[in-house]
């Protein structure tokens, strides 16, 4: 006999067939995320191979292979272990740093314009370097300590001008891009009263390259980069509930602020070391969020393929710059932003068709 508590329990069809209809499409989200993780890792890989067997000692695919399996001779390990992989390796974690602290800027702003290089952010870490390079004669890693003071300090002054009562996303957005050029007009100030060797050491860091990012700099930048992916997970999964508003957040127990600002110094100390590792290279921020949300249709889940985007974009164009015309070196800073100033453009006039009644 069946008693009333026990029909009670019993789910009611309707809401079966929605807690089925979630579970599902959670289902298609985890296979489509592991297809899109699984297609940019082995494109990272395959790019990564190229790196390794181009230049002006080439080796051979196979050859490659074996000496990452340590079966290589001396040379090819010198060629392999101490000149390239360094280079593709610095150019995967701060290209995954870029693509991360973008996609957090751009989630939890709700602006796809909200781009860290675009506010200021690693504008104010290339000005931090450049004034201990032109200003204090500062050298060596040092100077990577000051472009990473001078990001977090750009942004907590935006931080501190945004603040009414609350951070609003607009605001946030407009001072940043107002310190942006702020901060790129005393950099062009530094470099036009340097002295001209100065002025060309200091001038790698307003455009950003991966060539020089190796031993103890490579491996602060792994750890920065495991401990910013950590702080964002921590909150992940509060950029659905913020992008609902700040009352209902309140309503469903998230304290939005404190998760905002949790989320958005993380993504501060993320941009702050990729650039105190290899300067302000361009546009990867935002342009590798905009590739993730295209393949992956969830807020939490397209963090984590905006990280593979912006390392895959990152290397590949750190290839190109290398590799595509022979007899021309550029540095990956350059390469991004000749891709990313038509994306851009293109951004800008989409949003202004959008806006149009």
């Amino acid at each position: 006999m069946t008693t009333t508590t026990d029909a009670a329990k019993r789910p009611i069809p309707a809401e079966s067939a929605v807690v089925a209809a979630v579970a599902g499409v959670r289902a298609r989200n985890r296979r489509r995320l592991g297809v899109v993780l699984g297609a940019g890792l082995a494109l990272i890989l395959v790019i990564a191979v190229i790196a390794l067997s181009s230049g002006a000692a080439s080796l051979s695919p196979d050859r490659v292979i074996a000496t990452l399996l340590g079966q290589g001779e001396r040379t090819e390990q010198l060629v392999v272990f101490t000149l390239r992989l360094p280079r593709i390796l610095a150019a995967v974690l701060v290209g995954a740093a870029f693509g991360l602290a973008g996609a957090v800027f751009q989630s939890v702003l709700r602006n796809p314009l909200a781009s860290p290089d675009i506010l200021g952010v690693s504008t104010g870490a290339s000005l931090g370097a450049v004034w201990a390079i032109l200003g204090l004669g500062i050298t060596g890693a040092a100077v990577a300590g000051f472009a990473l003071a001078g990001g977090l300090a750009v942004a907590a002054i935006i931080w501190a001008s945004a603040w009414r009562q609350g951070l609003h996303g607009i605001r946030f957005v407009l001072v940043g891009v107002g310190l942006a050029y702020v901060c790129a007009s005393l950099i062009a100030w530094l470099l036009a009263r340097a002295d001209v060797r100065q002025a060309q050491t200091a001038l790698l860091w307003t455009v950003g390259s991966v060539s020089d990012v190796r031993g103890d700099e490579l491996g602060l930048l792994a750890a920065g980069l495991v401990l910013g992916c950590l702080l964002v997970a921590l909150s992940a999964r509060g950029i659905a509930v913020l992008g609902l508003g700040d009352e209902r957040a309140a309503s469903l127990g998230m304290r939005a602020n404190a998760n905002r600002g949790l989320l958005l110094l993380s993504a501060v100390l993320l941009i702050a070391l990729g650039t105190s590792a290899a300067g302000p290279i361009a546009f990867v921020a935002l342009i590798a969020p905009a590739i993730a949300r295209r393949l992956v249709d969830d807020g939490s889940a397209a963090l984590t393929a905006s990280a593979v985007s912006g390392a895959a974009l990152t290397l590949g164009a750190d290839v190109l710059g290398q590799f595509a015309m022979p007899g021309l070196t550029a540095p990956v800073g350059i390469v991004t932003g000749l891709i990313g100033a038509p994306y851009l453009l293109w951004l800008l006039s989409r949003s202004e068709r959008k806006s149009r009644p």
